[in-house]
């Protein structure tokens, strides 16, 4: 055989009137759902860590024979029932756009569209994982550090179990709106890609 048949041979040159066609777009979509998964289960966890922060303390009341139980628990402030019904929501729309994930994104005929309608629900979801966040930990502070300049006591020192349980609940959801945030990029830089260059 001689040296010639092996080579390959080289592709017609383009005529000076063609224009090369786009790159294919790169796929992000293996990485959307990971992500995905991962947002799943991080709102997940840190709703249920927030739903089982409970904790029942003993004190002694002068004048009463016995000891008086004090229950503190998630029901006791709006904020962390805004925080469980908002990061439970989240935790919905993550398993609906895993399931749509998997079944528009990793088309290459996904149309830029349906791209787009997840970067706007992922930028809806974002706001109310942060603005949840934000009030839980803004609770959580005041439990943690008090405010003696209006004379709130902190309690942390007291319900120490609870307060660990709604601070590891809290830095969860912290993580589930980093989540979202990457989900967010990843959709516009996925939209980018798909965009012809004019």
């Amino acid at each position: 055989m001689s040296s010639v048949d092996t080579e390959k041979a080289a592709p017609p040159p383009l005529s000076s009137g063609t224009v090369a066609p786009p790159p294919p777009p790169k796929d992000y979509s293996s990485f959307d759902v990971v992500l995905r998964i991962l947002l799943f289960g991080s709102t997940l966890a840190a709703v249920v860590v927030m739903v089982t922060s409970k904790q029942t303390m003993y004190f002694d009341v002068p004048g009463v024979p016995f000891r008086v139980a004090n229950i503190a628990k998630f029901q006791h402030s709006p904020a962390f029932i805004y925080f469980v019904a908002a990061l439970s929501a989240v935790c919905l729309y993550s398993i609906i756009t895993l399931l749509g994930s998997f079944l528009f994104l990793s088309k290459p005929s996904c149309s830029t569209k349906t791209i787009l309608h997840f970067a706007i629900l992922d930028v809806l979801m974002l706001g109310l994982a942060a603005s949840a966040t934000g009030t839980a930990g803004g609770v959580a502070y005041i439990g943690l550090k008090g405010n003696s300049h209006v004379g709130w006591t902190k309690v942390c020192n007291v319900y120490d179990k609870f307060c660990r349980h709604v601070g590891g609940s809290i830095a969860v959801s912290l993580f589930a709106s980093a989540l979202l945030f990457l989900l967010v990029l990843l959709s516009l830089v996925t939209l980018h890609s798909r965009i012809r260059k004019c």
